[in-house]
């Protein structure tokens, strides 16, 4: 009885963690260039006590927290601060909390009060040179497939063009990337890789997330059949411990 309620709490704690990154990503489908969060299969080991090998099987942690690096639906806006990434990439921000810079697929942008380009979360965008990039007013932009910002002036004379900074993007090749705790992309190990600028920006044009609701919701009802068939093992389990101890009863 004692492995068969350990296996079956257990799997009720792997359950739990999948349930969580469920949530997590249907609370975030309609966020542009959300990433959707999977979860390392993780692994078990057999616990020795004074050399005597026991029957109860524990998980170990988790890997790192990883995430679907598909496209997004790309959706034609025409609205000068959307951007996005044609193909494959991403761009480099400052989150809001104050945290090392990361990676992102974000690119619904605005100009914050004190003139910082930042994205929907209020994360600053990076320059080349991994600065945030302050855009004076404008009567018009144009960001460029490099990345390039191009305005004109509103107090300058008509048909004057001004080159304000470079957005920073990179592709990553080679970097293995996850999710940290504060949900932001980075390295597994080491710091962020160089901007390469080789990352294809399209303006106009904003990247949804690639989260699945259909999927999403169908992995949600299995999940609540796995974790009702573990909780019936557990009551099982009861029954079971309950019938040996009567079957061990001294006759009254």
């Amino acid at each position: 009885m004692d492995k068969m309620i350990f296996t079956a709490l257990n799997s009720l704690g792997n359950l739990r963690g999948t349930q969580i990154v469920t949530a997590q990503n249907l609370a975030n489908q309609n966020v542009p260039g959300f990433r959707r969060d999977t979860i390392g299969e993780g692994k078990s080991f057999i616990m020795e006590d004074g050399g005597d090998i026991t029957a109860r099987a524990f998980q170990l942690e988790r890997e790192d927290a990883g995430f679907s690096d598909l496209p997004g639906f790309m959706n034609q806006t025409d609205e000068p601060l959307d951007i996005a990434i044609a193909d494959k990439g991403y761009f480099y921000i400052q989150p809001d909390t104050g945290g090392p810079p990361a990676l992102t697929r974000r690119g619904d942008l605005h100009v914050g009060l004190d003139g910082t380009l930042v994205n929907g979360a209020n994360e600053a965008i990076l320059s080349a040179n991994q600065q945030p990039i302050a855009i004076p007013p404008f009567r018009s932009i144009v960001i460029d497939e490099v990345g390039r910002i191009t305005i004109e002036p509103i107090d300058g004379a008509p048909g004057e063009r001004l080159e304000v900074a470079t957005i920073a993007t990179t592709q990553a090749t080679g970097a293995q990337l996850v999710k940290g705790e504060d949900g932001q992309i980075r390295p597994k190990t080491g710091p962020l890789p160089a901007p390469d600028q080789q990352a294809k920006v399209r303006q106009g044009v904003l990247e949804g997330s690639n989260v699945n609701p259909t999927e999403e919701l169908i992995s949600s009802i299995d999940l609540q059949r796995s974790f009702e068939l573990n909780m019936r093992m557990v009551s099982t389990a009861k029954e079971l411990d309950e019938a040996g101890v009567s079957l061990l009863r001294l006759p009254s």
